[in-house]
């Protein structure tokens, strides 16, 4: 008989599964935007703008849907972008994640806020793993982490720059999980309807390493994950510049990107800092609300960019023929965060491959379906702009 996990034919299916093995609280943190969630509609609108435009009779027997990112061959052109509550879906969720990466030769990003330690999920899961860069107010302990990342083996530095302040998600505070923890009934409730979760998350947590803590943070910082509330636990860099970035690249010898730029002024800015990249996104609409989305956003900071490196765009990705679009836009590659997310809470390392695998299978089929054999040659005469009502 097929696993749960094989049975899940997309993401919405996983989706719809780790909506039930979750604690509601754990899930909306997720699953759920900011304010309005605005912004969150607005991501996966901006796919659906966009229409193929096939070309026919190509011989697309040969379909590869492999690049090559800063010197290393990937699967596909695709990234699991940082999500510190990877191990909250699972226990040991990020190691689980980088492994499932590492089976499907695609990078995986560990966040500053992972429960797992940056130097366990590098050693662990034998893969292609980079480390995304959350500034704090300390910024010399920010320094410490980001010679941790480089002495641990983690390939590529993302700084995330869209987060000089905290977000307004206020069904954190509905929902009860607040670090710290308070008990009300809705919480425990919560919680007690979800045994599967409790005793196979949480309940294995306690019995070998205790309540889980932010392994990446430094001694002086570093509290359980019921210190301070969720979405709230770390202090932001509100004084954080360009000239902060400098410094980072000055340390930092492997591959530099800037993620959640925006802006094309940010994107040339950026590189002149020494980024080696750009990771255009809005942070899956969970930051500020009403801002732009991603993939509307990239036209023009590919222009101008202008070729000078690579642009990764995440926010909104649910399907593999999203990739596609965010490609033919002038992307080098996206990143996808919640749809691993789905996966690694349904089945852990298992459901995370699982999820990738569908991405990969979805591509390919949709190059075949557009005429385009070859990932890398998919251009914007494959697209049509419905809000224009034009080929491009």
């Amino acid at each position: 008989m097929a696993s749960v996990v094989e049975k899940a034919l997309n993401i919405e299916d996983f989706r719809v599964l780790a909506r039930k093995r979750l604690p509601k609280g754990l899930y909306e943190f997720v699953d759920r935007g900011t304010e309005d969630e605005v912004a969150l509609l607005a991501n996966r609108q901006a796919y659906a703008r966009y229409k193929f435009v096939p070309r026919t009779l190509v011989d697309v027997s040969a379909r590869t849907s492999a690049i090559e990112l800063f010197g290393r061959k990937m699967a596909m052109p695709v990234a699991i972008a940082p999500t510190g509550a990877a191990g909250l879906m699972w226990h040991d969720g990020e190691v689980a994640l980088a492994k499932a990466a590492a089976q499907k030769g695609v990078p995986f990003t560990v966040a500053t806020g992972s429960l797992a330690s940056l130097e366990r999920v590098v050693e662990e899961s034998g893969g292609n793993c980079w480390f995304q860069l959350y500034m704090w107010p300390e910024k010399a302990l920010s320094l410490e982490l980001v010679q941790r990342a480089q002495s641990a083996g983690c390939r590529a530095l993302l700084v995330t720059v869209d987060t000089a302040v905290g977000s307004n998600r206020e069904y954190n505070l509905r929902n009860g999980f607040s670090i710290p923890f308070k008990f009300s009934r809705r919480n425990i409730t919560d919680v007690m309807c979800h045994p599967r979760w409790l005793v196979n998350v949480l309940g294995r947590y306690m019995m070998s390493t205790g309540m889980p803590k932010y392994e990446n943070y430094p001694a002086q910082l570093r509290s359980t994950v019921t210190a301070k509330p969720i979405g709230r636990a770390m202090a932001k860099a509100d004084n954080m510049t360009w000239s902060d970035f400098k410094e980072i690249r000055k340390m930092w010898t492997g591959p530099l990107l800037a993620k959640g730029v925006l802006h094309p002024q940010d994107a040339s800015e950026a590189i002149n800092a020494g980024a080696d990249g750009i990771v255009v996104s809005n942070h899956g609409g969970r930051m500020l609300d009403h801002s732009i989305p991603p993939l509307l956003a990239l036209p023009a900071i590919v222009d101008a960019v202008n070729g000078r490196c690579p642009i990764i765009v995440d926010s909104g990705v649910s399907r593999g023929s999203d990739v596609v679009k965010a490609l033919a836009l002038g992307a080098t590659a996206v990143m996808v965060g919640r749809a691993t997310l789905y996966g690694v809470a349904v089945g852990g390392q298992s459901g995370a491959h699982r999820v990738l695998s569908l991405l990969q299978e979805e591509i390919v089929r949709t190059q075949g379906l557009i005429g385009c054999p070859d990932i890398s040659r998919v251009s914007p005469k494959y697209l049509y702009d419905t809000f224009a009502s034009q080929m491009l």
